[in-house]
């Protein structure tokens, strides 16, 4: 489904008439934590076929309110985004790839029925909301302000359809570096009896029911001991496909980086970006299918050096061991890998305005 107007984007302004004190936001930005704190504001716009996208507004934040009969309450119509504000040392704030984010979420549309809002929408959205909240993005280390773009079905209706209504909603949450420890690997459950999606499926879409998905698997994968949970093909239960919320990577002892491929996976932005940083690093890299016994024999053998997942939070995470119910392969002795380690330092800097740009991946938001 494609939005019928391209009307220019506007907004109006509600300022929040109660905003957090300074002194007790001050507290919150010296240990934010993730996703538990909300700025001041939030942005939000309406969609139906007869007007297009339409009443766009930034707004005190606060709840929303919606009828029993709402549409995504029965029927799961919505998607959602994740990217990060940074604040550089010159005092201004910058957003990685908000385009690619636009686009996927404009992919995603399209999968669950939805409206495709317009790129200048969203990235309007997103700078409407940061200019409002700066004082809320947080800096040093590796701090940064979470932004939540979700659209959702708000039509008040019993019936399998499109909802002729969609709500488009932006929110903002200080977050803490993801290691405040320093990075640390992970160890991963490896899940035979549990799929996150199928071939022709809502995989490649970020929507919400691939994460409601993962979460019993997640639950038997703390129940061993690790952090996370690597899910399977659903077709031949043969071929890596990625974690509940983050993509991998598999570093070969000739230098060789493989990322695995397929349809019901989610294109992951920091994914794409480690493709491109690792080539620059002198790194061949590979985008194909790759089983589960090339994991287990690479470890096993030496062949795969390291082994690392990506994503918007974490950004690169080493893993230490992937286990099943009667054995595990480890691939780290406690520390990050020296190639996953140097990739994760490219990408912090760049973000971070502490190295150049050369693929313009950085957009200025305030």
């Amino acid at each position: 489904m494609t939005n019928l107007t391209d009307a220019p984007f506007t907004y109006d302004t509600e300022p929040n008439p109660a905003p957090v004190p300074a002194e007790r936001r001050a507290e919150i930005l010296a240990s934010p934590g993730f996703g538990k704190h909300f700025t001041d504001h939030m942005f939000l716009a309406e969609w139906t076929p007869e007007a297009g996208w339409h009443d766009a507004r930034l707004a005190p934040y606060g709840p929303l309110s919606v009828d029993p009969a709402t549409a995504v309450l029965h029927y799961a119509q919505e998607i959602f985004e994740g990217l990060k504000a940074y604040a550089h040392e010159d005092g201004s704030i910058w957003a990685f790839r908000p385009d690619e984010n636009a686009a996927r979420m404009q992919r995603s549309a399209h999968r669950l029925a939805l409206p495709e809002l317009p790129t200048d929408w969203f990235l309007g959205s997103i700078e409407a909301l940061v200019q409002a909240d700066r004082g809320w993005v947080p800096s040093g280390g590796e701090t940064s302000l979470y932004l939540r773009p979700f659209m959702f079905a708000s039509e008040v209706f019993l019936g399998v359809r499109p909802s002729q209504h969609v709500t488009y909603c932006v929110i903002a949450s200080p977050a803490g570096a993801y290691f405040s420890g320093g990075v640390k690997p992970v160890n991963i459950w490896l899940s035979r009896e549990y799929g996150r999606a199928g071939s022709g499926g809502t995989g490649a879409a970020k929507c919400g029911g691939n994460y409601a998905s993962s979460l019993l698997p997640q639950q038997i994968a703390a129940e061993h001991g690790c952090e996370q949970v690597v899910f399977l093909d659903s077709g031949e239960h043969r071929y890596v496909e990625e974690l509940g919320g983050m993509n991998l990577y598999f570093v070969h002892d000739d230098g060789t980086i493989v990322t695995p491929h397929s349809d019901s996976i989610l294109e992951g932005i920091t994914r794409d970006a480690i493709a491109t940083i690792s080539a620059d690093l002198g790194h061949t890299v590979e985008q194909r299918r790759f089983s589960i016994d090339e994991w287990i024999d690479g470890v096993t053998s030496g062949r795969v050096t390291e082994v690392f997942a990506c994503g918007t939070a974490a950004v690169v995470t080493p893993v230490g061991a992937l286990r099943w119910p009667d054995g595990e392969a480890v691939s780290s002795d406690g520390e990050g890998g020296k190639v996953t380690m140097a990739i994760r330092e490219a990408l912090i800097d760049l973000q971070y305005g502490r190295a150049d740009d050369p693929h313009g991946w950085m957009h200025r938001i305030a």
